[in-house]
């Protein structure tokens, strides 16, 4: 009789839990429907002010980039998922162990990082996942994030360094160094911050890294219970992925973010960049990267700039036009995988530790 009652407020408490989490996922597809149409408004609003927006540009400069980010979130979350319930943590976590175990970030963060040389977007909905779910604290995802710089480096560098060294030669491979000794610089220091705070820190699922103690079960996995969390996850970071993108969209469209890098190279050009490099900066802003070390390479060989002031340039149109760059960018990502607020915490404590890694080695390399 006692068994009978035990299996069924078991079986109570399962239909409790489906039914809290289809409302759950009821509730946040409401929201995700108030986003949708608040995009359709700022997109309708943006088209109606700005003419140049066409139904082909919408498309390929909104709606494209959308769905693929979309697609990398769907694909970070539903990996995360995976990972930990079918104790793959400590398997792909093995790659990158060794680094980020001094730091004391653990296998889930290791596992992220290992994720991030094949897409920085999937490794961040990993590590939203793997916090959301218990396995890591607040203080252990900020942490990653930044170590995670390491293959984002690298994950562009073979597209940038094809086209900059032919156009600067060595003034872009003293660039490339400055900027790699920047990113040694602030991982180290990251994981050093991590080995002596990140102690204190420790969730126990952390620790355990999906591996179940001596004589324990690992779970078994459930394909609606994965089902139901992923659509709820999903729906919960669409809701403010597809507004803030849309919003940002049409502050870029409307040369919002044109302004503020012409502004922003003119104030500093006229305080802190040598005057024969003005053209190279602003050029810099005004356009892309590219077009910044084809007038490097241009002016080094008219011989109007040295070597070392057209790395000096470089790198400082690199830290003038990073941050802008990242508003157009990264925070509209960051803020729809992480929500607003802890997505602009990621970005400002990426800023501000990566700038202040670039203006160091800077000043090391003028007094050199």
């Amino acid at each position: 009789m006692g068994h009978q009652a035990q299996k069924a407020g078991r079986k109570k408490a399962r239909a409790d839990a489906v039914k809290g989490s289809r409302q759950r996922i009821r509730g946040k597809l409401i929201k995700l429907g108030i986003s949708l149409v608040l995009a359709a408004v700022i997109t309708a609003t943006g088209m109606a002010l700005f003419p140049g927006i066409t139904p082909e540009t919408l498309a390929r400069r909104l709606l494209l980039p959308l769905g693929r980010l979309t697609l990398l979130i769907f694909i970070g979350l539903a990996a995360g998922q995976l990972v930990e319930a079918l104790g793959w943590t400590r398997r792909l976590a093995a790659v990158s162990a060794p680094l980020l175990s001094f730091g004391r970030l653990g296998p889930h963060c290791s596992a992220a990082f290992t994720a991030a040389f094949f897409s920085g977007t999937t490794a961040n909905a990993m590590l939203l996942e793997f916090y959301r779910s218990g396995k890591i604290s607040k203080r252990h995802l900020l942490v990653a994030n930044l170590v995670n710089q390491v293959p984002a480096y690298f994950l562009h560098l073979p597209t940038t360094v094809f086209i900059v060294l032919p156009l600067t030669g060595r003034a872009g491979a003293a660039y490339f160094g400055l900027t790699f000794a920047a990113l040694v610089l602030r991982t180290v220091l990251v994981l050093i911050y991590g080995r002596f705070m990140l102690d204190k820190d420790q969730p126990a699922a952390h620790l355990t890294g999906s591996k179940p103690a001596s004589g324990e079960q690992r779970p078994v996995f459930d394909r609606k219970v994965f089902a139901r969390r992923l659509v709820s996850r999903l729906a919960g970071v669409i809701t403010y992925v597809v507004p803030i993108y849309a919003a940002v969209f049409m502050v870029s469209a409307g040369g919002g973010f044109d302004l503020a890098r012409r502004w922003l190279a003119g104030f500093l050009t006229e305080r802190f960049v040598p005057v024969e490099a003005f053209s190279l900066v602003i050029i810099g802003f005004a356009a892309e990267f590219t077009s910044g070390f084809a007038t490097a390479g241009a002016l080094m060989h008219s011989g109007m700039l040295s070597v070392k002031q057209a790395t000096l340039a470089l790198l400082a149109g690199n830290i003038i036009a990073f941050p802008i760059r990242a508003l157009r960018h990264q925070l509209p990502r960051l803020m729809g995988i992480f929500a607003p607020k802890l997505g602009l915490q990621i970005l400002l404590l990426g800023q501000a530790t990566r700038i202040a890694s670039l203006v160091v080695v800077g000043i090391v390399y003028y007094l050199l």
